[in-house]
């Protein structure tokens, strides 16, 4: 990408992936283009929301993602339109949490930390777990990601989480020149029960794991959307055994 460039990307009111392809995009140089669909809005959110609208150059709105999508077509044809996907999730962007998971193994090797169990985190368009979960294999450790559905089933299940760790291990072995430990199905899974029936919609079990989440850590701030139910699955998963939670995204940076 060279600055001067427009980067076009789509997701709903409160998408923090569109709020990050917005700062961040902006800070290399390129001119931003997020086109949005409506959701379920909660506080943070809504901060969210107003936030994209403040970082963007240009915003959208729309009625469904599937107008979102299509308004994206004939630009996407532009020379210089860096296009990307909902939720950001790719291969190439899931070597950084690969990357991430061998981080935390060798912390583990240095006694920094014991080796957990499981470890969860959000799911949406399933890059973080994927990459989290290849990572792993990778380093050969017997830690089970517990990826937590909080987008609609159609985005979000097993078939494409695996699918997407297999691309990923595909483009790491071809740039390692080497073969690359795949995921095993039962070292990652995806939790169906905290979704809430919308995207954006709080649940009474993620409010209560936020708020014991903040006891934990003053100043911390985990959002609605992801991962206050996250935590909430992680808290009901303990049984003795280490289980590590994965922070995504911190609400306090909207402050």
């Amino acid at each position: 990408m060279r600055p001067g460039d427009t980067v076009l990307t789509v997701g709903a009111w409160g998408s923090t992936h569109a709020l990050a392809t917005a700062v961040h995009g902006a800070r290399l140089g390129a001119r931003v283009e997020v086109i949005r669909w409506p959701q379920e809005m909660h506080p943070v959110a809504a901060a969210v929301k107003a936030r994209i609208e403040r970082e963007a150059a240009r915003v959208t709105d729309v009625g469904s993602p599937v107008a979102a999508l299509l308004r994206t077509l004939t630009p996407r044809l532009g020379r210089r339109v860096r296009w990307v996907p909902p939720g950001g999730s790719s291969p190439l962007g899931a070597l950084g949490a690969v990357n991430a998971a061998l981080e935390l193994v060798a912390q583990v090797d240095a006694g920094l930390l014991p080796l957990p169990a499981r470890v969860v985190v959000p799911l949406g368009t399933g890059g973080t777990s994927a990459g989290l979960a290849l990572g792993f294999a990778v380093a050969g450790a017997p830690v089970e990601v517990i990826a937590v559905r909080v987008v609609p089933r159609v985005v979000a299940n097993a078939w494409r989480l695996h699918r997407l760790a297999g691309r990923t291990a595909a483009l790491l072995s071809r740039a390692a020149g080497a073969p690359v430990p795949r995921v095993a199905p039962g070292m990652l899974r995806v939790e169906h029960g905290w979704f809430g029936g919308a995207y954006g919609r709080a649940l009474p079990a993620g409010e209560a794991a936020g708020d014991r989440y903040r006891s934990a850590h003053p100043g911390g701030m985990l959002e609605p959307t992801y991962g206050a139910k996250a935590f909430a699955c992680a808290l009901a998963r303990c049984d003795g055994r280490p289980t590590l939670f994965w922070v995504t995204f911190d609400a306090r940076w909207l402050a």
